[in-house]
């Protein structure tokens, strides 16, 4: 591991739902010298869940803080510096179970966590997968959830799933 790297996690788990948005609706989180990247001319949001497992602070894995849900809202910018079109990830909101995890990560990151009670489910069977996240705020239980059958692919060239993963 390089000694600048501070964080390690696997990400298991992936549930991710894409939508088109209305830009004004985003333009208040837009980074100075970013634009929104689009798909076909529409900016795409991001409602994601997994699990972060085996997770280390610069090496160390901290007792109780190494597996836990992480759910969180995003959408995507670039940037063109030079000839170089750069990609890019704007957190709105990002949820975790334990509240040291949020405090570090809006500390060090300076990104909008949150510290929420989480569960998940995650059921496999012969026909597919089942995977499941929920957070409890003040209105109650929220969850995001999805069913999946057949075998993982990698996303057709050109597709608003690649446009989305390459991000």
């Amino acid at each position: 591991m390089d000694e600048r790297t501070f964080l390690t996690a696997e990400w298991r788990n992936l549930v991710m739902l894409n939508y088109e948005v209305e830009p004004a609706l985003l333009s208040n989180f837009i980074p100075a010298g970013t634009e929104l990247a689009r798909w076909e001319g529409k900016p795409f949001a991001s409602l994601v869940g997994f699990r972060f497992l085996n997770t280390k602070v610069c090496g160390i894995p901290i007792p109780f803080h190494r597996n836990f849900e992480e759910v969180n809202l995003r959408f995507y910018v670039r940037r063109t510096f030079g000839d170089e079109v750069r990609r890019g990830v704007v957190f709105i909101k990002e949820i975790v179970p334990r509240w040291a995890i949020a405090a570090v990560a809006r500390s060090v990151y300076n990104e909008r966590y949150v510290a929420l009670p989480m569960d998940h489910q995650v059921k496999q069977s012969k026909s597919g997968t089942f995977v499941e996240y929920g957070w409890r705020s003040s209105i109650g239980w929220s969850r995001i959830n999805i069913s999946a059958e057949g075998s993982p692919q990698l996303p057709a060239e050109g597709s608003q799933e690649e446009f989305i993963t390459e991000h």
